[in-house]
């Protein structure tokens, strides 16, 4: 392993979990979406993780392996008055739950700070090991 990959590992946790910020960020916005383009209610989505592994060290970093829909059945509202309400008087709404999204928020924007420090740490230990010698 060399001595740069702690910044290899950092950089791609950071990448996996920003693109996780922006999943949950678009499932907030979808929230109360009755219909999409394709007419259907919004489907929350979840982003799927792997790790990855460097060429003879075995230690790597993480990737998106893909965004899936979540299979959390859909909500349904009582709302007769509405124009998509089915004959029943139920309107379909997206399978997105605030609090965990939120909680999955927090949570990926944790674990991105957490990387950021890591490669200050890595950094400054770094740099300090450039100066070991000067004095």
């Amino acid at each position: 392993m060399s001595m740069f990959s702690v910044f290899d590992i950092s950089g791609s946790a950071m990448s996996a979990q920003a693109q996780r910020m922006n999943i949950t960020a678009s499932n907030m916005a979808n929230a109360d979406s009755v219909a999409g383009p394709d007419g259907q209610a919004y489907r929350a989505k979840q982003v799927m993780f792997e790790t990855q592994s460097q060429a003879g060290s075995g230690v790597g970093g993480v990737r998106v392996t893909r965004i899936v829909d979540d299979p959390t059945p859909m909500r349904m509202e009582y709302r007769p008055e509405h124009p998509l309400a089915d004959e029943d008087g139920y309107v379909t709404m997206p399978n997105v739950e605030p609090v965990n999204e939120m909680v999955n928020m927090i949570a990926a924007s944790r674990s991105y700070q957490a990387n950021v420090e890591v490669m200050n740490t890595s950094k400054t230990l770094m740099l300090k090991t450039l100066t070991l010698g000067e004095n």
